[in-house]
């Protein structure tokens, strides 16, 4: 295939989704590459294209078993030409369910032609200190992972002459997709006296909840759980709750113990 140039696309609050789709690209080879992080809102603005020549690899975490809710209107809005696509999503040690299922029927709709699937794992959202889920992770051997996965990838585009030449990818999940429970607003977050009002909880939340002026006004209805604010926080000032939100972070770090490792679809 004459690809000439890789084209990156992720939504990563924590970092953790950007650092797998850097990875692959490394791993692809050589090539021209740009990347488009769309966790900003200012930047999640409808419209990319992408064409034949390049090589689109997009990435996203999974929240409850899905494809995030508030990336439907970008996503929905891409445009491709009969691109080659790589669809991977970053799920933390639980399960991906319908999420890479559903990216690449995403991506297909909208003119790629998905060459490859993946499914890493990432720290969940719900990590601390005192309920760890998947800490630290990807880790070095999951970033390994990602390189190998991309130099597959790579020697699929130099090996195939045609897209036509390939079979349809195998992405696990079911269609229907499992059913998105509306986010519920909760006050679950707690800001201590160790907050400097720097303003970096503001600038990493990926849906402009957080207030510039006061970090403890949080717009629950706007915010997505995706606890970004508080791993940023520099000063350690922002913690989870009590309430249901730190009894799901509990159960989950008792049980998403055992170490779940990247799978790929080629």
């Amino acid at each position: 295939m004459n690809v000439q140039s890789l084209k990156l696309v992720c939504f990563s609050p924590t970092g953790s989704t950007r650092s797998v789709v850097q990875a692959i690209a490394d791993g692809v080879g050589q090539y021209t590459t740009e990347l488009t992080d769309i966790t900003r809102p200012d930047v999640r603005k409808p419209g990319m294209q992408t064409s034949r020549d390049e090589l689109l690899i997009i990435a996203v975490p999974v929240y409850m078993g899905r494809v995030p809710a508030l990336l439907g209107e970008w996503l929905h809005a891409l445009e491709a030409d009969s691109t080659p696509a790589v669809c991977v999503v970053v799920y933390g040690n639980r399960d991906y369910e319908d999420a890479l299922r559903e990216l690449k029927d995403i991506v297909s709709e909208r003119g790629a032609v998905p060459i490859a699937c993946a499914a890493f794992i990432g720290e969940h959202s719900f990590s601390s200190s005192d309920t760890p889920i998947a800490v630290a992770r990807p880790d070095a051997a999951d970033l390994s992972r990602a390189r190998a996965f991309g130099r597959l990838v790579g020697e699929t585009l130099r090996s195939t002459s045609s897209l036509t030449d390939l079979g349809d990818v195998a992405a696990p999940g079911n269609y229907p997709y499992r059913d998105l429970p509306a986010l519920f607003s909760m006050d679950f977050i707690d800001v201590g006296d160790a907050c400097m009002q720097c303003g970096v909880c503001a600038e990493s939340c990926p849906v402009g909840a957080i207030d510039r002026g006061d970090s403890s006004v949080r717009d629950k209805e706007r915010c997505i759980l995706c606890c970004a604010c508080i791993k940023r926080c520099p000063e350690g000032a922002r913690t989870m709750k009590a309430g249901v939100l730190k009894d799901i972070a509990v159960r989950l770090s008792r049980t998403c113990r055992d170490r779940k490792e990247p799978a790929f679809f080629l």
